[in-house]
């Protein structure tokens, strides 16, 4: 149990870490490795709700399952990390709009 909540953390962490190495890159222009990073992103969040997933699983299946203060900080950490990844997607959206427009104008 310690260790899928554990995981839930690791994967969350990843999820930002590559979603703000995402932002990083588009605001050097680097929008092709910034995509890259997104997938990354992406990947840590399923393999985040995977380890979410099985919890629900066993609840549903009539296993109680013990919610603990880490359990609570899991989850946490997961839904602030798709929150984070889901702006700074928008932002880098933004920046390209605003690059292009830019561009446009010289």
């Amino acid at each position: 149990m310690e260790e899928l909540i554990m995981q839930i953390i690791i994967d969350s962490g990843d999820v930002r870490y590559h979603a703000y190495e995402a932002l990083s890159l588009a605001n050097e222009g680097k929008y092709d490795e910034a995509k890259e990073s997104i997938t990354k992103a992406n990947e840590a969040m399923e393999k985040a709700h995977e380890a979410q997933t099985s919890f629900l699983f066993k609840e549903a299946n009539g296993e109680k399952v013990e919610i603990s203060a880490l359990f609570v900080h899991s989850q946490d950490h997961l839904m602030t990390a798709i929150s984070e990844k889901n702006l700074i997607i928008q932002l880098i959206e933004m920046r390209k709009s605003i690059q292009e427009l830019i561009e446009a104008k010289k």
